[in-house]
C-alpha cells in the first residue's frame, strides 16, 4: 500500500511540478512616516501611550518569523527640529533605525530643514539606506527577493521598469492619486489614511502620526511578478509590547545627553520674576495646603520617576516659567520653582506682591489648555479638571 501511495506522489510530481516560480509569493511592507521626532510617547495619559521605537523594535523581534519576508521603510519627516535637542532626537532616531534594521529611510521636508553637513555625517555614521530627491541628494534603494526587484524611490518621475515600485513621499493624498507608474505610494504628509486608497492601480497608504501604529501592507504576487492582491492592517504599539533593550539604551543615552545640554549652560539664577510657592504661602497658606494634595504639587517628581527631569519638552508643563527669563531652569539652580505652582496658572505674582489690590491672572480654560492638550490629556474637561484643583 505504501509503495502504491509513494508511486502516485512521484507521478504527480513529474506531471505537475511545483517550482518556486509557480508559487504565489507574499511580501510584507512594514512602514512608518511622520514620526516628527517622536522617540517615545510622553506617558502623560494611558489613552495616548502608544508608539516609540523601542516598542517597534520589540514587536518586530518578537514576530520576525510571522512577518517574514518583509521590508521595513520610513517615508520621511521623522526628524526633530533644527535645535540642539531636535538634532539629538534625529541622531537617536537614525541610531534606532540602524539597530532595528530599516531597509530604506526617506529624507523629506523636515530632514531638508536640518543642516546638510549634520544630516550627512549622522546618516553615514549609522549606515542609513537613504531615499531622497533633492538637488543635493538623489538616491533610491533596490532590494531583491527571489526574482523580484523592490524599488524604493523618492522622485515620482523615476520609477524602475520591471520592478515593484514603492514611492516614499510627503505629497498630499490628492496629488498622490495623480501619480502614474508606481505600485505603492507611502506618504508622510501627516494625513491619516485608515485604509489603503486605490488610484489607477496604485495602492496609497500613509504613516501613522508620531509612530503610534506600525503599518503592515501585505502584497501578493502572481507568477508574472505582478501584484495580484493586497491586505492591510495596523499594529498598535502599546505598553503591552516588550521593548527592545538595545533601543531602550539608545533612548536612555539621549536623555543623558539632553540633560547635558542644560548643564553645559547651567548658571546661578538671576533675580527671579516669579515668587515661588513659598512666598505665596506667607499670605495664602490654606490655599497651599489644598494645593499640596493635588497632582500639580507632584508634577516634577513624576518626571524624576521616568528620567525626564531635565527634558525641556517636559519641564515646560511641570514647572513654573521654564524657558522664560527668571523662570525654572534646573532643580539645582531653581528648586523653588519646581512643580505646577500658583504662578503657573495665575501668572507672575511680583506685581501682586507690590500691590495687593492688583489681581492675579484669571484661570480660564485657555490657561489650562497650554498643557492639557489633546495628545497629553485626551480626557480633559475644564469643569471636571478644575474641580480637582479648586481651592
Amino acid at each position: 500500500m505504501k509503495k502504491y501511495i509513494l508511486l502516485n506522489i512521484l507521478l504527480l510530481t513529474i506531471l505537475f511540478p511545483v517550482t518556486a516560480h509557480s508559487r504565489e509569493r507574499t511580501i510584507n511592507i512594514l512602514y512608518t512616516g511622520s514620526l516628527n521626532g517622536e522617540l517615545e510617547p510622553c506617558g502623560c495619559s494611558p489613552k495616548t501611550d502608544f508608539g516609540g521605537v523601542a516598542r517597534l523594535s520589540g514587536y518586530l523581534k518578537g514576530n520576525k518569523k510571522r512577518l517574514s519576508p518583509y521590508f521595513l521603510v520610513d517615508a520621511g519627516n521623522f526628524s526633530g527640529e533644527d535645535t540642539p535637542q531636535g538634532r539629538l532626537k534625529t541622531e537617536t532616531l537614525l541610531k534606532a533605525f540602524n539597530i532595528i534594521g530599516y531597509d530604506a529611510v526617506a529624507f523629506r521636508k523636515r530632514e531638508a530643514a536640518l543642516q546638510k553637513d549634520f544630516l550627512s555625517s549622522v546618516s553615514l555614521k549609522y549606515k542609513t539606506r537613504v531615499v531622497a530627491d533633492s538637488m543635493h541628494s538623489a538616491r533610491s534603494v533596490i532590494k531583491r527577493m527571489g526574482k523580484l526587484d523592490i524599488h524604493f524611490g523618492a522622485n515620482p518621475e523615476k520609477y524602475e521598469k520591471g520592478a515593484i515600485n514603492i514611492l516614499l513621499s510627503d505629497i498630499d493624498v490628492s496629488e498622490a492619486k495623480t501619480i502614474k507608474g508606481w505600485d505603492v505610494i507611502i506618504l508622510s504628509s501627516g494625513e491619516e489614511i485608515e485604509s489603503p486608497l486605490k488610484a489607477d492601480g496604485t495602492i496609497i497608504v500613509s504613516g501613522s502620526m508620531k509612530g503610534k501604529k506600525l503599518g503592515i501592507l501585505t502584497l501578493q504576487f502572481d507568477n508574472s511578478g505582478k501584484i495580484k492582491n493586497y491586505k492591510h492592517r495596523w499594529q498598535l504599539l502599546g505598553n503591552d509590547i516588550k521593548e527592545d533593550q538595545q533601543v531602550r539604551q539608545a533612548l536612555n543615552d539621549y536623555d543623558t545627553r539632553v540633560a547635558g545640554l542644560l548643564k553645559e549652560t547651567e548658571r546661578p539664577p538671576k533675580e527671579t520674576v516669579y515668587l515661588g510657592v513659598a512666598k505665596c504661602a506667607e499670605c495664602h497658606q490654606p490655599f497651599i495646603d489644598t494645593w499640596k494634595k493635588t497632582g500639580h504639587a507632584k508634577a516634577f517628581s513624576s518626571l524624576e520617576k521616568v528620567g525626564k527631569s531635565s527634558d525641556p519638552e517636559c519641564l515646560v508643563c511641570h514647572t513654573v516659567g521654564f524657558g522664560e527669563e527668571g523662570g525654572f531652569y534646573s532643580n539645582a539652580t531653581t528648586p523653588g520653582l519646581a512643580n505646577v505652582q500658583c504662578e503657573a496658572c495665575h501668572g507672575k505674582g511680583r506685581d501682586h506682591l507690590m500691590d495687593f489690590y492688583k489681581p492675579m491672572e484669571q484661570v480660564t480654560e485657555a490657561v489650562c489648555l497650554r498643557c492639557h492638550t489633546k495628545d497629553k490629556s485626551p480626557d480633559f474637561s475644564y469643569k471636571d479638571y478644575l474641580h480637582k484643583v479648586i481651592h
